[in-house]
This record gives C-alpha cells, sequence and structure tokens, in this order.
C-alpha cells in the first residue's frame, strides 16, 4: 500500500496570507474611497454652471435702469445707478441693479427656494462698467454682473456678464 503525504497549510502561512489580503483590500479600499469622494466635484460644477444660468438669464432679461421704458425706447440718459429703489424683494426686482442686493444667499427664484441646491450660495455684485465691455462705451452705458455661486465645499465659481443701456 502506498501512502502519500497529505500537505496542508500552516498556521504561519495562513496569517501570512491573511496580512497580505488584508493589506491589498486596505489600498483598494482606499482609492475607491479617495475616487468616490471626488466624484461630487464634477457634479457639483455642474450644478453650479445651472444654477449661474438660471440667474444670469434672470437677470439680463430686466430691464437696464428702473427708469427704463418698457422695451427700452426711449433710450435712458439719466447715467448709471445702482442700488434698489426702497424696500424691494425678490419678487419685484424689476431691473438689473436691483439684484446687487443678493449676497451670500440660499439659491431661490421670484417664487421662492429652488429645490435640490441645499449648501450653495449665491452672490451677484452690479458696477457700472462700459468702459469695461472692450467697446467705446462710457461707464454709464453699461452695467456688469459678477456672479458668484459657492459650492456645498467652499469652492466659488464667478460668471460674469454686461447689460448695456438700450
Amino acid at each position: 500500500m502506498i501512502f502519500l503525504a497529505q500537505r496542508g497549510a500552516t498556521l504561519v502561512e495562513l496569517v501570512i496570507t491573511i496580512v497580505i489580503i488584508s493589506v491589498a483590500i486596505a489600498g483598494v479600499v482606499g482609492a475607491f474611497a479617495l475616487i468616490s469622494g471626488r466624484s461630487a466635484d464634477p457634479l457639483n460644477q455642474t450644478r453650479a454652471v445651472e444654477l449661474a444660468q438660471l440667474y444670469m438669464d434672470e437677470i439680463i432679461t430686466k430691464k437696464y435702469d428702473d427708469a427704463t421704458p418698457q422695451g427700452g425706447q426711449p433710450r435712458y440718459t439719466g447715467g448709471c445707478n445702482i442700488g434698489s429703489e426702497g424696500s424691494e424683494d425678490r419678487g419685484t426686482y424689476d431691473d438689473v441693479d436691483d439684484y446687487n442686493e443678493i449676497d451670500g444667499e440660499a439659491p431661490r427664484s421670484a417664487l421662492g427656494p429652488i429645490d435640490g441646491y441645499s449648501g450653495f450660495i449665491v452672490t451677484v455684485d452690479v458696477q457700472c462698467a462700459g468702459g469695461d465691455a472692450g467697446v467705446d462705451l462710457p461707464s454709464s452705458e453699461a452695467k456688469r454682473i459678477d456672479l458668484t455661486i459657492t459650492i456645498p465645499d467652499g469652492g466659488n465659481f464667478v460668471f460674469s456678464a454686461y447689460r448695456a443701456n438700450f
């Protein structure tokens, strides 16, 4: 009768195998954690652009100044004024410079809060900037709208547009 020697793993070999597998799993899990932690960045950047587009579309469609007639004709000649005309709220903003009062607010439209933008902050700065637009305009003939969107992790995205007096 022939006996074959049985060969198994020793306790030391099992412990070494467990340690090697644990180190490999820890590295893979760490890489996944790093990747998944950064996967929200492109999403928040895209959402910041969408929010900025929403705000800019709303602002640019408003009149140049409160005294500008509907349709823009005859052209407003009173210079460049920044600021609201008293106690206005978001629902009554009727010209570009009224939005200058938005400073560190949660995203909202004229109708109320915008869902899905928890942790986002919006700031609008309106300035007289006709000469900045790259054309030969006096300062009183254009307003620059700087819109800053702060995403939940603290990153800022700044968007700018011009609204001319026409």
